[in-house]
């Protein structure tokens, strides 16, 4: 571990305006990632809009995007960053500040009260929620902690990250899946398979440091770009498929225009 010579409370303007109003709560608040929120909002929002139609999210919409990416994915990064501990840069995370004594504890927690929150959503949201918060606890605790397991963070990440996510934005409207419905959403699998990896080259160094056999370690920088490449080739026939399927032009216009804003973001 290499010596701080800098307090990351204080690295930018951002983070000493936000240390006089939050003091002591900003590590907890800077280990939610927030700088990821308007991503992981954009990507949830992405299903309830396909369910909904183009319309501004109500009130439940609102509250299940809250709970969703502020509960459970900051919670999900608190808990990662609680056994991690690292000190370089990780996503969204830059000059990281020392993990708060008890911050596996309050993520959880902050997960946990996530899903209380939402209780009196549709069952498909509830089933949704308690999955990925299931895989957050073995991607990142001992024992099973597999985000440290090649392949293993790989899976997780593209299932819970890829498909679940859009999915509980459409299962807070209680619409049910049709096949291309389905076929749209589970096409976020791959695409995010071929994205996780670039999120890993930058820190092969920490991560073999700490004995972490991701999939990027495993199979090479060059490698895993090569896969990374195949899951984009399968997502994008899997959308086309979803296209085929789709009645136009209501339910493929609609879809293609959401996967344009998925695509920006």
């Amino acid at each position: 571990m290499t010596e701080r010579l800098f307090d990351p409370l204080d690295a930018t303007p951002t983070r000493r305006a936000l240390h006089t109003v939050l003091g002591p709560v900003l590590p907890w608040f800077l280990h939610l990632r927030p700088a990821e929120w308007p991503v992981m909002a954009g990507h949830t929002a992405l299903g309830w809009l396909l369910a909904a139609g183009w319309r501004a999210p109500d009130g439940t919409a609102v509250l299940g995007l809250v709970a969703w990416v502020v509960c459970l994915n900051g919670g999900t990064l608190a808990l990662n960053s609680a056994f991690d501990r690292d000190e370089g840069d990780v996503a969204y995370l830059r000059r990281p500040p020392t993990p708060p004594r008890g911050l596996a504890i309050g993520a959880i927690l902050l997960m946990l009260a996530g899903l209380v929150l939402t209780w009196g959503f549709p069952a498909p949201w509830r089933w949704l929620y308690g999955a990925c918060l299931l895989m957050s606890v073995a991607y990142s605790m001992p024992p099973l902690r597999l985000k440290a397991v090649g392949g293993a963070d790989w899976l997780i990440n593209m299932i819970g990250f890829g498909t679940l996510t859009p999915w509980a934005g459409w299962a807070i409207t209680g619409r049910p899946l049709g096949l291309a419905d389905f076929l749209l959403l589970a096409a976020f699998c791959p695409l995010f398979a071929a994205f996780y990896p670039l999120t890993q080259l930058y820190q092969i160094d920490e991560d073999r440091a700490r004995g972490d056999q991701t999939l990027v370690i495993r199979l090479g920088a060059r490698r895993a770009l090569a896969v990374a490449l195949a899951a984009a080739g399968v997502a994008f026939a899997m959308i086309a498929a979803a296209a085929v399927l789709a009645d136009w032009p209501t339910e493929v216009g609609l879809r293609w225009a959401a996967l344009g804003i998925a695509a920006l973001a």
